[in-house]
């Protein structure tokens, strides 16, 4: 069973500028909580009991959250906020492990990870989980990424998470090039390669990856291998490409929603879609939204 996911946590933030010139981008709120809470549940959800958060000096807020305050958890208790008190000390089961290594310079996603080899190791398969990108289930039980992890446990495969977008916009994204014909939702085909940002009209599919991977440990020593590529960073899908050599990849395609939070668009439309349903406030904000209808 996979137990293990990583999560990178060090980046600026600079698509969400001004909102994360302060705090993290992680750690903006969607409704009642923030985005890095989302992400941490959906993992949960699929039985992950160790999250590895890949962080810097600078998120010290990410961790504190994660973390216990007694203070406020006994002026809650005092003022009778037991609701409120219940919902704090449950952000993370006890069961759960949050655990945190510094990434110092910035120098991309492949190395993000690659700072993680220490507390996975080489012979764990593990997930990687963008934190700025929510996967919505909508309730749907299992949701995607336990999804993907049957897949893995089917087929000893890596996994790369994908979604079918517009061909009008997929040049967008980074978009995998398929062995055959593209899977149905919820299921799994081998990948030939990935593409990022291809030229409109020149994509090999429309199935963009969206910010969830299932690993093999054997991925660590390709990452420290790997040479600076775009941009001046070790890139993770050069240590995939690298790793389709030796051991199968394979496209899971997804059968929910996501929502790319790191831009403001899609926060807003992730805000819109969380609150309508919230237990508390979906009604009251529905009616909201009604006065904003053109």
């Amino acid at each position: 069973m996979i137990r293990k996911a990583v999560l990178p946590v060090a980046g600026f933030g600079t698509r969400c500028l001004p909102a994360s010139k302060a705090i993290p981008k992680e750690m903006i709120t969607i409704v009642d909580k923030p985005v890095i809470q989302y992400v941490v549940e959906e993992a949960v959800a699929a039985g992950i009991k160790e999250i590895v958060l890949v962080t810097h000096s600078a998120k010290a807020a990410i961790e504190n959250h994660f973390d216990h305050h007694f203070e406020l958890e006994h002026q809650l208790e005092a003022k009778g906020k037991t609701e409120l008190l219940e919902e704090l000390r449950n952000i993370i089961p006890s069961d759960v492990s949050i655990i945190s290594v510094r990434q110092e310079e910035a120098k991309g996603l492949g190395h993000a990870i690659l700072c993680a080899r220490s507390v996975i190791g080489d012979n764990d398969p593990f997930v990687v989980m963008l934190p700025d990108v929510l996967v919505d289930a909508d309730g749907r039980t299992p949701n995607d990424l336990a999804g993907m992890i049957k897949a893995y446990d089917e087929t000893g495969n890596a996994q790369i998470m994908v979604e079918n977008v517009p061909q009008e916009v997929a040049y967008k994204y980074g978009i995998v090039s398929l062995e055959g014909d593209a899977p149905e939702a919820g299921r799994h085909t081998p990948i030939n390669g990935m593409v990022e940002k291809p030229k409109s009209g020149k994509e090999p599919s429309t199935l963009a990856v969206i910010g969830r991977y299932l690993l093999p440990g054997s991925i660590f020593p390709l990452l420290a291998e790997t040479k600076p590529g775009a941009g001046g960073e070790i890139q993770l899908t050069d240590a995939i490409d690298e790793l389709r050599s030796s051991h199968p990849v394979e496209a899971y395609r997804m059968e929910g929603d996501t929502y790319d939070c790191g831009f403001a668009l899609g926060y807003l439309e992730a805000t819109i879609s969380y609150a309508k349903r919230h237990k508390s406030l979906g009604q009251d904000f529905k009616e909201i939204l009604k006065k904003y209808v053109d």
